[in-house]
């Protein structure tokens, strides 16, 4: 039985449901036999003693609850012995109106209203044998409390309506004391079960005094002597650190509340791992975010690609270096401890405690070997403090989280240090935190934040926001406009950190490196943005060109990212990664590749005067009314014959690629009134007016009272050349393709009408594409075809005749390899792992013909290609005029 089927199960016992039937129609909505539940209605296979209850032997122990509390008796059943010797599945308790459930094995729970069953079709879903997903063990924990953390957060707001944003920080703060007090006490801070125990002890089962416990619980923590306090309280230890310093009361509580803390606090907390969990539990007070518990942390591995090479690499390279030499070890530990880990969009922590944890590892070994060069052991203690790693955060929470989770980060290397050492710093007091700040990054003074320092090394870090010119909200664009003045609109909100990182790391011992969105290397925000960042004194020192930015979490979400290090100039190598290896080169420009230092600005016509005009596609804006599925065209024309000449096929990057048919009605203004005779077009051209009517845009509005016509219009009665605007990135070659004067080119595409073979060749070589992946914009890894940065800016001398033909004979070479696999589509044709090998000989062949009008000499690699097209570029853009073999 699949989920489909349960669901339409449920859906029927919602519809259906009575009572008398519920559990019987809940054991065959999951495929129960029925035989099983006959014998069950009749009293023979129900292990039950009791009205109302009902157990089947390792399926379930089922119970109506008249007179007493839901949340108490299905905690009563599952601590019972005696109600578990069948080894239930599931409890399930019910009053018909609400239903709680628990899985006795995952102790996932269920709450719902009990005619909202259908909505939670996979809790029982292991009564008809489908698995459930286990997630990874190392973050099994982390998405267990998070997700029991989210409820208890939902159900807090039910009974505590926070109307301001002091309120909203008030209970921030509280979440985060709670999760160190769980923490604490399964990981030997407090007594084990401590605090848990002590509110199931010391309040009433109702919760109502809940709230006045905590406040009592959570100020002893912050004092330091204490006189005639109750032995419950007395036993909580010294806390201080500034978690427990200021004064915030404790939301009210009830039954059901209460329970949900106990419940989180028999949780495994020692087991939680605060390198993901920050980000995990962020997600408790953002709903949006729930979609699957895990899926917004920062990867360890993703997170190590930028510390590495930032600095942990050279300081592991140096206690290599100085491994049997303990004065330059002791120098380097001093080195290490005045170092500071800056990161002004820390969000929960991530970086801050994966680099703060890698250093102590790092100093654990460095102190190993200096015990093993001493003549005697040295009483040791690590030096690397919390205050040392600063942090900006703009969401209040995560900002509160952040802090919480570098003291358990802290607590957590000091149990190493133990192991190692035999003694370790004692986990209270707390002395310190670290110096987290929340604030707008894009508004403040780094500076007064992270102080510089003339003894300090200062490594700035971390996953700053993006969001494109489009996404951005109004708080957004004022934060660009305020930092960028002006010629900021294309460019992506990642570039505010970049601005203020360049700028904090000048004329200061500090470099930087961050997560981008790979958008702010490609295309015009190029030209735009690198040379603000540059200004003569500063270079990439290292970057991982465009990856997928994942983790190993249940719902898997990744997004394509580059990673950029920052520093002053110098003639150190740079490391340039593409995957798993990487390339040292002299210098590393703003397209991330090692060619020349320069921009590709938009342009309005070919820099290569020889090559014709590229236009944008016909753009319609008809809200869908000028356009037509095939079988639409097909059931019109059925009715009106005549009305052929109007109707022509439609292509855009989609229909092209893909081999979708699409039509469009395309009505010349000296036709509109045979047009309009035919009932379907005058309805539709009336659709389109409505729809122009209600725009915004005064152009659209004007244009209402011309239907028929065309938003923008480019089409000519030529043949012509479609380029996709969008292509996938695993290809080879984008697909293009030539196309008849009946079809209409959509703005999905760019268009080149009446052209010469030889236009399609230059433009599908490979010389053509190299220079496409590097100065294209990107649709997450998908290339983005721009006229005005890819094609008018390509680099290619002029071609002599004897030339173009070569090249108008290896066109005609593909078109004959496409026609041979006519029953294929582009996509297929030009899947890099399906491609025909004679379209893909084709192409070769092709690519040497194009290859031929740049020099004689082969390249032997994209890198060497793209090196000779930015010097070609940068000798045309200067006026010189080029022939081929000129740049050998």
């Amino acid at each position: 039985m699949n989920i489909a089927q349960i669901e339409e199960n449920l859906q029927s016992l919602v519809e259906n449901f009575t009572k008398e039937e519920f559990i019987f129609d809940l054991l065959l909505a999951y495929g129960v036999p029925k035989t099983t539940v006959t014998l069950l209605k009749k009293g023979n296979r129900n292990l039950g003693k009791k009205d109302g209850q009902l157990i089947l032997k390792k399926k379930v122990f089922f119970e109506v609850v008249k007179d007493a509390d839901l949340h108490a008796r299905i905690d009563e059943i599952s601590k019972d012995e005696t109600s578990l010797k069948h080894d239930p599945k599931f409890i399930i308790v019910t009053d018909y109106k609400t239903l709680l459930a628990i899985n006795t094995k995952t102790k996932n729970s269920l709450d719902i209203p009990i005619l909202e069953l259908n909505k939670h079709p996979d809790f029982f879903g292991e009564l008809a044998g489908l698995s459930t997903y286990n997630a990874p063990k190392e973050t099994e924990a982390d998405v267990k409390a998070a997700e029991r953390m989210a409820k208890l957060y939902d159900e807090i707001l039910k009974d505590n309506p926070f109307k301001n944003k002091d309120e909203l920080h008030s209970l921030n703060v509280f979440l985060s004391r709670l999760l160190f007090c769980f923490f604490a006490e399964d990981t030997e801070i407090f007594a084990k079960g401590q605090f848990t125990n002590s509110i199931a002890r010391n309040t009433q089962p109702d919760g109502s005094d809940l709230d006045d416990y905590l406040n009592r619980v959570f100020k002893i923590m912050n004092t330091e002597h204490r006189t005639d306090e109750p032995k419950y309280l007395k036993d909580f230890p010294y806390v201080n650190g500034g978690l427990f310093g200021q004064e915030y009361f404790a939301p009210k509580f009830s039954a059901k509340s209460r329970k949900m803390i106990i419940d989180c606090g028999a949780l495994d907390w020692a087991a939680i791992n605060p390198d993901i969990f920050g980000s995990m539990i962020q997600a408790v007070v953002h709903p949006d975010q729930r979609g699957g518990m895990g899926m917004h942390y920062t990867s360890v591995p993703n997170i190590m690609k930028v510390i590495e090479p930032l600095f942990l690499n050279e300081l592991k390279e140096e206690f290599e270096k100085h491994y049997e030499n303990k004065a330059k070890l002791e120098l380097l530990l001093q080195r290490i401890e005045k170092i500071k880990v800056f990161d002004p969009a820390c969000g929960s922590g991530n970086f801050l405690i994966i680099a703060y944890k890698e250093l102590r590892i790092l100093e654990m070994e460095i102190l190993k070997r200096i015990n093993e060069l001493s003549k005697s052991p040295e009483f040791l203690f690590s030096r690397i403090k919390l205050s040392q790693f600063y942090g900006i955060e703009l969401d209040d929470f995560a900002h509160e989280v952040a802090i919480l989770s570098l003291w358990l980060a802290e607590h957590q290397m000091n149990v190493k240090f133990r192991e190692v050492f035999g003694r370790a710093k004692p986990p209270l007091p707390l002395k310190e935190s670290g110096n987290i700040v929340c604030e707008n990054a894009t508004r403040v003074n780094w500076e007064d934040i992270c102080p510089k320092g003339t003894c300090n090394e200062t490594f700035v870090l971390g996953n700053p926001p993006y969001l494109g010119s489009r996404n951005q909200g109004e708080v957004q664009k004022e934060d660009m406009k305020l930092l960028f003045k002006d010629d900021y609109k294309s460019l992506d909100y990642v570039s505010c950190w970049f601005i203020k990182g360049a700028e904090y790391i000048r004329d200061h011992d500090a470099s930087l490196g961050f997560v981008s969105t790979n958008s702010i290397c490609q295309g015009e925000q190029v030209a735009i943005l690198w040379p603000r960042i540059f200004r003569g004194d500063l270079e990439i020192s290292f970057a991982h060109q465009s990856f997928k930015w994942v983790n190993n979490a249940k719902k898997n979400a990744g997004i394509t990212c580059v990673i950029i290090g920052l520093d002053k100039i110098s003639n150190q190598t740079k490391k340039l990664f593409s995957g798993n290896t990487f390339l040292n080169v002299s210098q590393i420009n703003g397209y991330l590749t090692s060619s020349s230092m320069i921009y590709v600005e938009r342009r309005s016509k070919p820099i290569a005067k020889f090559m014709p005009k590229i236009v944008y596609g016909n753009l319609l804006n008809d809200g869908g009314n000028l356009t037509l599925s095939g079988e639409e065209s097909l059931e019109l024309l059925n009715s009106y014959p005549h009305a052929r000449k109007f109707i022509r096929k439609f292509s855009g990057s989609q229909e092209f690629i893909r081999g979708l048919s699409r039509f469009c009605i395309y009505i010349r203004d000296e036709d509109l009134e045979e047009a309009i005779s035919i009932p379907p077009f005058r309805a539709r051209l009336e659709a389109v007016k409505a729809h122009r009517q209600k725009s915004t845009e005064k152009s659209t509005r004007e244009l209402a009272f011309f239907p028929h016509r065309y938003y923008f219009s480019s089409h000519k009665e030529t043949n012509s050349i479609i380029i996709p605007r969008t292509s996938s990135e695993r290809r080879e070659y984008i697909p293009i393709g030539f196309l008849n004067k009946e079809t209409v080119i959509s703005d999905a595409a760019q268009a080149i009408y009446d052209a010469a073979p030889w236009v399609f060749g230059i433009i599908s070589s490979r010389m053509h594409m190299v220079w496409m992946r590097a100065v294209a914009g990107r649709l997450k890894t998908d290339y983005r075809y721009s006229s005005a940065i890819v094609y008018n800016n390509f680099p290619i001398p002029e071609i002599g005749e004897k030339h173009l033909q070569s090249i108008s004979v290896h066109v005609y070479q593909i078109l004959d390899e496409r026609e041979r696999h006519s029953q294929k589509t582009m996509a297929e044709l030009y899947d890099p792992d399906k491609m025909p090998d004679g379209l893909r000989e084709a192409h070769h062949n092709l690519d040497i013909a194009v290859e031929r009008c740049y020099r004689s000499r082969p390249f032997t690699s994209d890198e060497e290609r793209l090196e000779y097209l930015f010097k070609l570029y940068e000798a045309m853009i200067s006026g010189q005029d080029i022939q081929g073999d000129l740049l050998l």
